[in-house]
């Protein structure tokens, strides 16, 4: 069965659904922050992931890229949040464990150590929610575009940082490459990263500090991040249509 659509009015539904404990979260993840450090993922993308998180109660979560572990910590809520769920992650480095706050991680949390591509049998075949922030060249992109969508569960939520830190993904690299994908699988994509998505992301501004969440965690403001429904049978071929056609989804 289909999922929802990932639009604007479901957002923005999903914010007041669940303001409450978002409101708690973002409170925690504020004292939480390390100044030293710079998280790479961007207040409203981190609360979308939250709240996508919380509607889909996912029993298997994958995280591909856990730097020092900002957004595993954003996703561990989700799931301590939901009751329910196991994050497991995947990075050549192990700094995240040292960040990450033993309540959350206790029972919840996998971490394998190494190149994805070699430990892609660890990644569980009932994945319900993917989560990409990793290298952005092009040649990473390829292989999960070819390789891990096509294994996974149709109609999962899948979300990829850094895709629109400006208006258009920069040719050759992992963004035009998943843009490109999108495309030729007829799969419509949400974002809220002020340069691609200004009024969405407008109005997710305004709906946040209608809640009382105004005030930024960190002071990262692009959101560059993408989500998406993994299609029903993904086509792994080569790209024919340029990236700049692909549609967002504004709701």
């Amino acid at each position: 069965m289909p999922a929802p659509a990932i639009t604007l009015d479901h957002i923005t539904t999903l914010y007041r659904t669940h303001s409450d404990d978002l409101t708690r979260v973002r409170e925690h993840m504020r004292h939480h922050h390390n100044p030293d450090h710079t998280p790479q993922l961007d207040d409203i993308e981190a609360e979308i992931t939250y709240l996508l998180l919380r509607h889909h109660t996912p029993r298997n979560v994958v995280q591909i890229g856990t730097h020092q572990g900002w957004a595993t910590t954003w996703i561990l809520h989700a799931l301590h949040d939901n009751g329910t769920g196991h994050l497991h992650t995947f990075d050549t480095t192990d700094h995240a464990a040292a960040h990450v706050p033993p309540h959350l991680a206790r029972d919840r949390w996998t971490h394998t150590q190494g190149d994805v591509r070699a430990k892609a049998a660890r990644i569980p075949a009932d994945t319900d929610y993917l989560f990409i922030d990793a290298t952005r060249n092009g040649w990473f992109a390829r292989w999960y575009l070819h390789h891990l969508l096509p294994a996974l569960p149709p109609h999962i939520p899948v979300s990829v940082h850094d895709v629109f830190h400006q208006r258009y993904a920069l040719p050759f690299t992992e963004g035009a490459l998943l843009l490109t994908w999108l495309t030729n699988n007829t799969t419509s994509y949400f974002t809220a990263s002020a340069a691609r998505a200004p009024h969405t992301h407008q109005a997710l501004r305004r709906t946040r500090a209608l809640l009382g969440m105004d005030t930024p965690i960190h002071p990262g403001h692009h959101n560059p991040m993408v989500f998406f429904h993994l299609p029903e049978r993904p086509r792994p071929g080569h790209p024919t249509r340029p990236p700049a056609r692909s549609t967002p989804v504004h709701g």
